[in-house]
């Protein structure tokens, strides 16, 4: 395990816990000789987790698209920032760069890069952890929401295992240390539950 993919807000949030956390988890990353890779910025949570990494002297790597540089500066103080197309090789590039990903209270950027990652594990294209920093119950409605799925048969209680939950920062980095990937079917009706 070299790098973790942090998704979060690149708006802080109305509870100060959110940066407090955002601070300590890049803060935890460096501690345990791992690098963060990013979406680039330098506003909101992303800019606190990667001052934090870069102050603790982690390797920050930052990917963020062309189109959003006006609205979202890149980070000049980064190890390195790559600059790309679009939102898909952002993706793509992170995903490629990272051993596992973690995220943190955000919107619907952070939702629809977590839901991707997740439905890449599903499916079987990486096997690499996903995991949700629960700051505050954050996370909460969501997971009530995803056991509705799986009592609905929309989702397989084998895939909602996949995603690790934890709202202690240590201890998820122990989960996502000790990861092995589930052997899981790949759609309803394939077997395990």
């Amino acid at each position: 395990m070299q790098r973790i993919c942090v998704f979060c807000g690149s708006a802080a949030g109305v509870s100060p816990a959110y940066a407090q956390a955002a601070k300590q988890f890049g803060q935890a990353l460096a501690g345990r000789g791992l690098g963060l890779v990013f979406g680039g910025g330098n506003v909101g949570l992303m800019g606190a987790v990667a001052n934090a990494a870069l102050e603790a002297g982690a390797e920050v790597i930052g990917v963020l698209p062309k189109a959003l540089q006006a609205r979202e500066p890149g980070h000049q103080g980064l190890t390195q920032l790559h600059v790309v197309a679009g939102m898909h090789e952002r993706k793509a590039m992170m995903a490629e760069l990272c051993d596992g990903f973690v995220a943190l209270p955000g919107g619907l950027g952070t939702l629809e890069e977590l839901f991707e990652v997740w439905t890449w594990a599903m499916l079987g294209f990486h096997r690499k952890p996903v995991c949700l920093l629960d700051v505050g119950g954050y996370w909460a409605p969501l997971l009530a929401m995803v056991e509705r799925m799986v009592d609905d048969g929309f989702v397989i209680a084998a895939h909602r295992r996949m995603l690790i939950v934890d709202d202690r920062i240590e201890s998820l980095l122990d989960k996502i240390s000790e990861y092995q990937p589930p052997q899981v079917p790949r759609w309803i009706g394939d077997g395990e539950t």
